[in-house]
């Protein structure tokens, strides 16, 4: 690969290139972080984007050219042997999936089960809110064969941290994501189950770093730590939030699993899609053939063109505007870019979806949103205006307009 963000690129306040810039062969923005940005509660760093070559193309999709040529016959034999080695005869559980009953936790669990003989135990961090049909999706992941974990949290605890990240991340995705990816861990542990292998793969959206194509197991830091008085929760540094109402004790599910405990139980996270060539359209059909898997019954989902996307969580919608209104991309932009990389729609069907969809306001569950955080419709308009950062939005006969779309 070429080289990445050239040295002298200039990074505004909240960590964003202040120089827009579009993949030359997909849809994708030099704006896209990790998660949403700040992802964390610390500046965000040239190594949280996505790279950018010399030739303007970004990192997922040099990451799909190199899918071409990869010996999809030898990774699966190396599925086989990383499974062999895992697999019990006793009956009990020999790996954990973590989802939602979503498409890609559907089809990861369903084929390791059927097609490739292990035992999941899947786990699941409870949504928000769930919807209809995402609570009917799971029902059926879980009746089509499947044994699972739901774990709810503190409803308490959970909405007052996801008004702070509202308010002073503009991130109310934030606790459902620590939470997500804390439990599967923490299920491994306790149950004595070795192996997790995840559904989805940072290097199908080139995000992090500059991509180690070798590398198929989870930075183990990214579950565990050896000190949490640094961690920070919706921008509120952990030993401050008693003063929200917050107890160290209500914070055990969010916390990352002790360093030591996780090196002594030896655990081996993995990603099915290093594997197996992934492809959502694929994923999707396989889950409605094999669990039952619904698309939004209302058609198209706000803020993008496709149906079948995370659907579960009524919050869903406001994770992907606030991610557009901070990085002046969303939803559509991440549904329409990965479609492209997947040679189901070309750069130009792609680029009228992103104009057309990215950044539809999430209407259908506002006022639940509102209720569910507790603030009013004026503030919420306060801080999405407080969060648009200036080298992307501006003014125009009173409205906001983003400065440069993809064209």
């Amino acid at each position: 690969m070429s080289n990445e963000i050239n040295q002298e690129t200039k990074f505004s306040s909240s960590g964003l290139p202040l120089e827009v810039r579009y993949c030359k062969k997909c849809v994708e923005s030099n704006q896209r972080f990790i998660g949403s940005v700040p992802h964390s509660d610390r500046k965000s760093s040239r190594k949280d984007t996505i790279i950018f070559d010399a030739e303007g193309v970004c990192s997922a999709c040099r990451y799909f050219e190199r899918k071409k040529n990869i010996d999809w016959e030898e990774r699966e034999r190396k599925l086989e042997a990383l499974l062999d080695h895992y697999r019990r005869k006793d009956g009990y559980y020999d790996i954990v999936v973590p989802g939602s009953g979503g498409k890609d936790s559907c089809y990861t669990s369903h084929i390791l089960k059927y097609k490739y003989g292990m035992n999941p135990l899947t786990v699941t961090w409870a949504p928000h809110m769930y919807t209809d049909i995402g609570w009917k999706n799971f029902q059926s992941w879980i009746h089509s064969g499947l044994d699972n974990v739901l774990f709810t949290p503190n409803g308490r605890v959970h909405q007052i941290l996801t008004r702070l990240a509202f308010e002073n991340l503009l991130h109310p995705f934030q606790p459902f994501v620590i939470g997500q990816y804390n439990l599967a861990p923490k299920v491994a542990i306790e149950k004595k189950i070795p192996l997790i292998i995840y559904g989805d793969y940072y290097p199908e959206k080139g995000i992090g770093k500059e991509i180690d194509f070798a590398n198929n197991e989870m930075d183990q830091s990214l579950y565990s730590k050896k000190d949490i008085k640094d961690i920070f929760f919706g921008g509120v540094p952990l030993q401050e939030l008693p003063k929200y109402g917050i107890e160290f004790k209500d914070l055990n599910p969010y916390l990352p699993v002790d360093h030591d405990l996780a090196r002594e139980a030896r655990l081996n996270v993995q990603y099915l899609p290093y594997y197996l060539n992934y492809d959502p359209q694929r994923a999707f059909y396989y889950a409605v053939e094999h669990t039952g898997f619904e698309v939004n019954p209302d058609g198209r989902t706000e803020g993008t063109y496709t149906k079948y996307q995370s659907l579960d969580d009524k919050v869903d919608g406001f994770h992907y505007y606030t991610w557009f209104i901070k990085t002046g991309r969303g939803r559509a932009t991440e549904d329409a870019a990965l479609e492209i990389r997947n040679e189901h729609i070309a750069r130009e069907e792609a680029v009228a979806l992103v104009r057309r969809f990215d950044g539809e306001f999430p209407k259908k569950y506002f006022k639940d949103f509102l209720q569910y955080i507790g603030i009013t419709e004026e503030r919420f308009c306060k801080i999405i205006d407080a969060f648009r950062p200036p080298h992307l939005w501006e003014k125009v006969n009173g409205e906001w307009k983003l400065r440069q779309q993809v064209s």
